[in-house]
């Protein structure tokens, strides 16, 4: 009889063991699963964006290469299919214009970019100063920026109308043109239309973000080099420009990109004319896609930009690297 309740006293000793070492398995199982989900957690959030970005950006992309390696001419549908290299082909060493192209966009993007900068900091510069209207004045200088594209190169069209428009007639006048005349139709003069339509818009950018950096500087420094003898110049080059050096390096690569790719002023002042002297690569892809209906060379075009510009900001990123071990 004892044995038999010593034997059942183990069998339920050894039942509960059992049990305590099952749930213990679970929880520890648990652990380890908690954990994990915990580490997914965040992509999960993250997954809705990540979805949109491949959806709206790199699927397009894609797309978009893959079109420069095919025949796809809307007026020749039954021309179609995987041509290769061709269309770089033709670009590099049959097509005069990609090339002209190519200079006039450099032309168009210096100049645009050099003018936008120079003035944006003066601007910068006067604004950072108290006077009297100041907000209402920083107001104003934002407005540019404001108008759309389209109306701004409607609005320097209809100012350089040698007809109507009062410009050519005020350089004649102050003996910069002997007669009024169309300066968008001159194929030497014909780019300084947009730039400086584009120049008028695109100052506030450069001033703005320009300002903003200035008001973070330090008064304290500019006081103690006045105390040391320093002059206004050397305030300037000693303080400001080291400071203003990482936001003019960024804002001067996101200009250029952005005026590089910038067609709106150029299709509406003059259409790449006259004799493609005002043709930039942006406004050639237009015209080769929506006007002659050929998208796979117009997507050739856009993948040689393409490789200009990240050739462009990996020496400008590199060059950005260096600036704080200057400063």
């Amino acid at each position: 009889m004892g044995r038999l309740l010593h034997g059942g006293a183990k069998e339920m000793a050894g039942g509960a063991l059992n049990q305590v070492d099952e749930r213990a398995g679970s929880q520890s199982a648990r652990r380890r699963f908690r954990p994990s989900r915990v580490a997914l957690e965040p992509y999960f959030y993250l997954s809705p964006a990540v979805l949109m970005i491949v959806l709206v950006m790199i699927l397009p992309l894609i797309i978009g290469l893959s079109y420069a390696f095919q025949n796809i001419a809307i007026l020749n549908p039954f021309k179609t299919g995987f041509v290769g290299l061709d269309h770089f082909r033709t670009l590099l060493f049959r097509d005069r214009v990609f090339w002209q192209a190519i200079g006039n966009t450099l032309w168009w993007t210096g100049a645009s970019v050099t003018l936008q900068f120079f003035l944006g900091l003066g601007l910068a510069m006067l604004l950072n100063r108290p006077f009297a209207g100041r907000r209402l004045v920083q107001a104003l200088v934002f407005l540019p920026w404001a108008v759309p594209t389209f109306l701004s190169g409607l609005t320097f069209a209809w100012l350089l109308n040698p007809v109507i428009g009062p410009l050519p007639h005020w350089l004649a006048a102050a003996g910069v043109l002997a007669t009024p005349f169309n300066i968008l139709g001159d194929p030497a003069l014909a780019m300084w239309g947009p730039i400086l339509a584009n120049v008028w818009f695109g100052v506030p950018f450069f001033a703005i973000t320009l300002l903003a950096s200035l008001q973070a500087i330090p008064i304290s420094l500019y006081e103690a080099a006045a105390i040391d003898g320093a002059t206004a110049w050397q305030g300037f080059v000693r303080i400001t420009l080291p400071f203003l050096a990482p936001m003019i390096a960024i804002t001067v690569l996101l200009r250029t990109i952005w005026i590089s790719n910038f067609a709106d002023l150029i299709v509406v002042m003059t259409g790449g004319g006259p004799a493609s002297a005002t043709q930039i690569l942006p406004s050639y892809i237009f015209t080769t896609a929506y006007r002659k209906l050929d998208f796979g060379y117009a997507s050739a075009i856009a993948t040689a930009l393409l490789l200009l510009l990240l050739a462009y900001a990996l020496i400008l990123l590199r060059l950005r690297r260096r600036l704080p071990e200057t400063a």
